[in-house]
């Protein structure tokens, strides 16, 4: 099986932590050349000197991705060292809040942030992808795009947007030997998600470790996922092993989600 990314150049959004660092990680070791970008500066300088198994360099790039040109100097600093082969689209924020009380602005700034940056990102670097007759673009979504919850809603409607406009693109792009697929994680531990549970923590007298203990109760395998299980799948659709993958929206949950 070729997992082999030698010669190619990636570019990962928001990978300061969590699954976009873990992604950082696995392609360079996978032979990638990877930018990438996060709005932590120190957690940026920390990525940018990550020493890869496979030699390949790793560059990082402080960027707000909700500011259109912030995204902008991004990709036009990314474009200056050559052309992109790969583009995962990861960076997001997930908010919880009360849609009665959710502003216009607050709507319109998640969706800058979630989907435009993918949006964005991919209308940049599509071209060099078609010219070679060869890419693939990753949109990291959410279990919630297909299961949303209310404290969730402009998060789910983002991410489910994020996956049609994979669907959408897979089949403009494919015979172009540009392959787009979607890949929504579940319950994966994240610093996210221990926020999250602090604020549970905090609501209830629970100790947050119950709280995660709790929330991995609906999981099948009954565990929250990894960072570095989610990176695995998107190191496999962005190689050659998965040539014949394209316009797929693949869970990595555990086996929590119940749809067919």
């Amino acid at each position: 099986m070729q997992l082999d990314l030698s010669g190619k150049r990636a570019v990962v959004t928001g990978a300061s932590l969590g699954i976009g660092a873990a992604t950082v990680r696995l392609l360079c070791d996978m032979g990638a050349e990877v930018e990438f970008c996060a709005r932590n500066e120190t957690a940026v300088t920390q990525l940018a000197a990550y020493e890869s198994a496979s030699g390949a360099r790793v560059y990082g790039h402080i960027t707000d991705m909700g500011d259109r040109q912030s995204v902008e100097t991004f990709l036009s600093e990314v474009s200056s060292r050559g052309p992109i082969a790969i583009l995962v689209n990861n960076v997001g924020a997930s908010p919880s809040r009360n849609f009665q009380y959710m502003t216009d602005e607050e709507w319109v700034e998640l969706h800058e942030l979630n989907l435009m940056s993918a949006v964005r990102c991919t209308r940049h670097f599509l071209p060099d992808m078609r010219q070679e007759k060869w890419g693939r673009i990753l949109m990291i979504a959410s279990g919630a795009a297909k299961y949303p919850g209310a404290a969730l809603v402009d998060y789910a409607a983002t991410k489910a947007a994020m996956v049609a406009t994979g669907k959408a693109l897979a089949g403009k792009y494919g015979r172009d030997g540009v392959l787009v697929n979607s890949v929504l994680p579940g319950l994966i531990h994240t610093a996210m998600w221990d926020r999250a549970a602090g604020e549970v923590a905090e609501a209830t007298g629970a100790a947050p470790s119950d709280v995660l203990a709790n929330n991995s109760k609906s999981v099948p395998v009954g565990r929250y996922g990894t960072a570095e299980e989610v990176a695995n799948v998107i190191g496999f659709l962005c190689s050659d092993a998965a040539s014949y993958v394209n316009g797929a929206a693949i869970d990595v949950d555990g086996g929590q989600g119940t749809h067919v």
